[in-house]
């Protein structure tokens, strides 16, 4: 079966002045198959955030191929990306700041049906039917991002996403604004519309513990390298590399 993301031999380099370069990823090849739950951690600058900005085709690639669903994304621009994009959908660390502040949070996740072609009407109950399915009251589609908690946002842009219907959901450390608690619910929530929808999730964080009981998959990258990767209890139960024992060990 194809898979639903195929990464092949990415690599980044930003300038950093007329003589220097920085070399953010490094030769970064993987797979998210359809359902899979992968996540990417590492410390801040280890380069899985610009992984999941190219990936996103929101950062251009300095090399590599980037597939989504058997299709090369790579080089795509305009209309044929934009077709592509219903595929794959994001979810950022802050909700707040993903949400257009001057209009409600209902208008905004019914704008990207309204531009694939539904109705207004027939965007807006799509849009309720939306909020409930990520826990909340329809309601608060009239409120602006700055009028409801963290995790309420959230859900929120979770259900924007989930709009289009796609295979992938790309989450940029979506929880890591949020406290414990609302975490784990959020995790909870996300867990359980990965198994109603057969959603497949590439997962970017720092903390390894987090995603201890919530991925299938784990890639550890440091210096813009996939240094290890394996199940959740063999990368966190029997780490190979000195770099992945440091990360357990800073919050386990």
């Amino acid at each position: 079966m194809v898979p639903v993301l195929q990464v092949e031999h990415l690599r980044k380099v930003f300038p950093v002045d007329d003589r220097r370069t920085l070399l953010a990823v490094d030769d970064v090849s993987f797979s998210v198959a359809a359902g899979e739950k992968v996540a990417i951690i590492g410390e801040s600058g280890s380069g899985k955030t610009t992984i999941a900005r190219m990936v996103a085709r929101l950062t251009d690639v300095t090399a590599g191929r980037i597939f989504l669903q058997g299709t090369d994304i790579t080089q795509l621009t305009g209309r044929k990306l934009r077709e592509h994009y219903r595929h794959m959908q994001l979810v950022f660390q802050s909700p707040a700041d993903s949400f257009d502040p001057r209009r409600t949070l209902g208008d905004g996740i019914a704008e990207g049906l309204r531009n694939f072609g539904w109705q207004k009407e027939a965007a807006w109950q799509e849009m309720e039917r939306l909020l409930g399915l990520c826990g909340l009251e329809a309601g608060i589609a009239a409120h602006y991002p700055h009028e409801v908690s963290g995790g309420q946002c959230q859900r929120a842009a979770i259900a924007r996403a989930l709009a289009l219907r796609p295979k992938l959901l790309l989450l940029d450390e979506a929880t890591s604004a949020l406290d414990v608690t609302v975490q784990a619910d959020i995790l909870a929530l996300l867990a359980r519309l990965q198994r109603e929808l057969s959603l497949a999730y590439l997962f970017i964080c720092h903390d390894i513990a987090l995603v201890q009981d919530f991925c299938d998959r784990v890639l550890v990258m440091h210096e813009g390298r996939i240094v290890e990767e394996g199940t959740p209890d063999e990368v966190i139960g029997a780490p190979q590399q000195a770099y992945t024992q440091r990360l357990i060990d800073s919050v386990l």
